[in-house]
């Protein structure tokens, strides 16, 4: 236990961040378990050791102009670009998380009502609503983009690639990049850029906690706070520039 501890008080010294020191005591456990369950040592000298805490990382989020400038990149002139801007305007406008997209099937989306059955975390299903603009790009790229991709007449995937195939996460991260970059946005771009961005932007907006944790599908509230302090920033910039004793 002694060598174990010495060796994270290395890395600590090694300015090793939080969540790396965590991942290599994670490993030894795993080492000292298998080790103790052949029967090669007779304790796990890991069992007390706690994981270092870990870091609240802030998620990264566009502000709504730049946002506006990612929505406007695709051509919708083209058969791609139609797909690509209901993707963008859907993602916006539900907080779904990429995976949650990628996995609907043309089904899950009732644009009649406004809404999306979204499968999440957990196998648990939440219906979120979508808002006109999604449903508009959703309508045109159902009626004029889709039947083009589609190459089976039994595929079911609401986005489809080149092939005609469900569009794969790492595909959508390269679309993703490109319309950005495209876009002269200079943040580091994440898959979940659009989910953070909306869960943001409708706490600024006054939207109350619950509401947007029910939609993003969070268990737990304290995970949809975070964008709280987010938010929380916003308000201070605002309250330091509008109050005259700030």
């Amino acid at each position: 236990q002694t060598a174990i501890l010495s060796f994270m008080n290395y890395l600590q010294k090694q300015n090793r961040s939080a969540r790396t020191r965590s991942r290599k005591l994670a490993a030894i456990r795993t080492f000292y378990r298998y080790l103790l369950q052949e029967g090669r040592i007779g304790f796990d000298p890991t069992e007390n050791l706690t994981s270092p805490k870990l870091e609240k990382v802030l998620p990264r989020v566009l502000s709504v102009r730049e946002v506006e400038l990612l929505l406007s990149q695709p051509d919708t002139r083209t058969v791609i670009g139609l797909r690509d801007k209901a993707m963008l305007e859907l993602l916006y406008a539900t907080g779904m998380r990429v995976s949650e997209m990628l996995g609907l099937n043309t089904e899950h989306l009732n644009l009649d009502l406004g809404f999306v059955r979204c499968l999440g975390k957990g196998s648990r299903e939440r219906i979120i609503p979508v808002g006109e603009v999604a449903v508009r790009y959703s309508r045109e790229y159902l009626s004029r983009a889709r039947l083009k991709l589609r190459k089976n007449s039994w595929e079911r995937a609401l986005f489809l690639n080149r092939h005609g195939n469900r569009l794969s996460r790492q595909g959508f991260w390269k679309i993703l990049k490109g319309y950005a970059r495209r876009a002269g946005i200079t943040k580091e771009i994440t898959p979940h850029v659009l989910r953070h961005s909306f869960a943001t932007h409708l706490l600024e907006n006054g939207a109350d906690l619950r509401v947007v944790q029910e939609i993003l599908g969070h268990a737990d509230v304290t995970t949809t706070q975070i964008y709280t302090h987010l938010s929380q920033g916003k308000l201070r910039d605002v309250y330091e520039k509008a109050h005259p004793r700030s």
